[in-house]
């Protein structure tokens, strides 16, 4: 069997290659992590999402973990992921697994890892994990340890904390009113449990399987539909999760697509110059300059990471890191969790806009008036693999002078291969979860975005 794992856990085919077989091999693999390298007697928990055999298959990986002496805590429900690192930090378990494909299209299950402190297994963990699958007997037979299964209530315990931290009767007394988009994923149901029916339009919070053919990611050409919504019910803002709820995109009250980019520099803001906090700053490869100008103005330290938001928690361990985030919506704060949480984030951006008594356009704008405008947009390339590797290949001398016509004035390849020109960037780089090319793009008009982009799709 071969197992890949990605920016954030294995991912396969659900039935092609992510089977029940496949399961139990990286469940013992796992296990045995977990028992060689953590003090494992506190447990292990498990949780699920809302996909096709999500529960069944988490089932299955707990029975595995507990054939192997482990005692294991198994969510009653789907649940969103940070629910599951919540759990494992706040009652120090020894780590736990979440069965999700997170964003991904529903053909897809997978199998993340969450080690002590809370956060996805950190890539030297992986690196472990990997060794003892090689040496997997797939013919091995499970002992039965029902006993130490205990089914938990993962939802109400994640509600619990959410009202701890965050300041739910201030957002409730500004009589902001919200649209919550699911995606059809494991965040349906918590925002319309915190607050009261009338405040929460929801939408795509059902379970669904198929996700109606979309791809449950928080990105503009995934919400078209939710977008009418919002406008037909007059609503305030509107926060979309994707598939297990850890990454978020917002609507301000035009119906305007608030990207990670613009969220990520609304709380730093907040944060630093509201709340007067101070720390170290993780961003990755594909994140906003916009966050180097803020970093700059407050002299704070700045750490630019490849792309995954597994390098942004190994740092969250070792470092003073205040805020950390990536441009796909992952976003986390360190002192609440070393991992990302869409539902946490898009309950503190509203808990800003009702302290300031603004609304998200106006945070947006006041974003824009002190450090500049700025445009993103993403394309996933579904192309052949000569053309994937022709691009690569191009793009990887480093030697372009222009991007479309604007003169080239850097190049990195922390991650991919990233080249500055006047006004912007153009990164191009291949998924870590799908197989596909993406090439992303900021710039200063959204004109000379899509013409990187454009420039970029024919460099094969």
């Amino acid at each position: 069997m071969q197992v890949r794992f990605g920016t954030d856990g294995w991912r396969a085919v659900i039935a092609k290659d992510f089977t029940f077989d496949n399961l139990k091999l990286v469940t013992l693999a796992t296990a045995r992590y977990f028992l060689n390298h953590t003090d494992h007697s506190r447990g292990i928990c498990v949780g699920y999402d809302s996909r096709f055999m999500s529960e069944e298959f988490a089932r299955y990986s707990a029975e595995v973990l507990a054939s192997e002496g482990l005692r294991v805590f198994l969510s009653d429900s789907f649940v969103p992921t940070p629910a599951v690192s919540l759990y494992i930090k706040q009652q120090k378990l020894a780590g736990g697994i979440m069965i999700t494909a997170s964003h991904n299209p529903p053909v897809y299950n997978g199998f993340k890892i969450k080690d002590a402190y809370g956060g996805s297994a950190l890539p030297a963990s992986i690196s472990l994990v990997e060794d003892y699958l090689r040496k997997v007997n797939p013919g091995e037979p499970l002992q039965e340890r029902r006993d130490l299964v205990e089914t938990i209530d993962l939802n109400n315990f994640y509600i619990r904390h959410l009202r701890s931290v965050i300041d739910i009767d201030t957002i409730r007394d500004s009589q902001i009113t919200i649209a919550h988009n699911a995606m059809f994923g494991a965040g349906q149901n918590i925002i319309t449990t915190l607050f009261d029916e009338s405040m929460v339009n929801s939408y795509h919070c059902s379970r669904n399987p198929g996700f109606m053919g979309i791809n449950p990611e928080p990105a503009p050409q995934n919400i078209t539909d939710f977008v009418e919504f919002f406008k037909e019910v007059k609503t305030d803002v509107g926060i979309i999760n994707d598939g297990d709820a850890d990454r978020i995109g917002m609507l301000d009250e035009n119906g305007t697509y608030i990207d990670a980019h613009k969220i990520f520099a609304i709380l730093l803001k907040y944060l630093v110059e509201d709340k007067g906090m101070k720390g170290e700053i993780a961003k990755t490869f594909a994140l906003t300059d916009v966050i180097d100008r803020i970093c700059s103005k407050h002299a704070l330290t700045l750490h630019t990471l490849p792309v995954g938001f597994k390098y942004v928690s190994q740092l969250m361990t070792e470092r003073d890191i205040l805020i950390g985030g990536e441009e796909s919506g992952g976003i986390g704060i360190t002192s609440y969790l070393p991992e990302r949480d869409g539902i946490y984030i898009g309950l503190l951006v509203l808990e800003i806009m009702a302290k300031k008594k603004k609304t998200l356009s106006q945070l947006v704008d006041e974003l824009f008036e002190e450090y500049g405008r700025f445009y993103y947009h993403r394309n996933d390339l579904h192309v052949s693999d000569t053309v994937k590797e022709a691009i690569i290949e191009r793009a990887s001398k480093g030697d372009l002078k222009k991007i479309a016509q604007f003169r080239v004035t850097g190049f990195n390849d922390l991650d991919g291969f990233k080249y500055h020109f006047e006004g912007g960037w153009l990164l191009i780089r291949p998924s870590g979860t799908e197989p596909l090319l993406r090439l992303y793009s900021e710039a200063d008009t959204p004109e000379k975005v899509e013409q990187a982009l454009a420039f970029a799709a024919n460099l094969a």
